[in-house]
């Protein structure tokens, strides 16, 4: 199993920054694949991004060209960096990790979850 923690959430103006953190504890020996997914009120978890092992990346396209996807293997750490947020990125972020290399976008394909980390965008 692989224990995820997220971290970097806060409360950011339309227009700003942030940069989120996915900490990966445990069976981090057998290569994995992570992404992000995001949830708001009311409304169904979203996918974000996914990166694999390789590098090889894959974003939403509500994000794309705002959003990255990065990891770095020797941290066992995954980040999310956002840009040019805008009210609408308002949600809980979750990290996952699924072994593999498939850049799924179903969230019950991925198997192990961080507790979320809320993002908040004002105007």
């Amino acid at each position: 199993q692989v224990q995820l923690v997220e971290s970097g959430g806060g409360l950011v103006q339309a227009g700003g920054s942030l940069r989120l953190s996915c900490a990966a504890s445990g069976r981090t020996f057998i290569r994995y694949a992570m992404g992000w997914f995001r949830q708001a009120p009311g409304k169904e978890r979203e996918f974000v991004a996914a990166i694999n092992w390789a590098g090889t990346t894959y974003h939403a396209n509500s994000v794309k060209g705002r959003f990255t996807i990065s990891r770095d293997n020797a941290k066992n750490t995954a980040y999310l960096q956002m840009n040019s947020l805008k009210p609408e990125d308002t949600a809980v972020y979750f990290c996952a990790a699924r072994f593999g290399d498939t850049l799924f976008v179903i969230s019950d394909e991925y198997g192990s979850w961080g507790q979320g980390t809320q993002v908040t965008v004002s105007s």
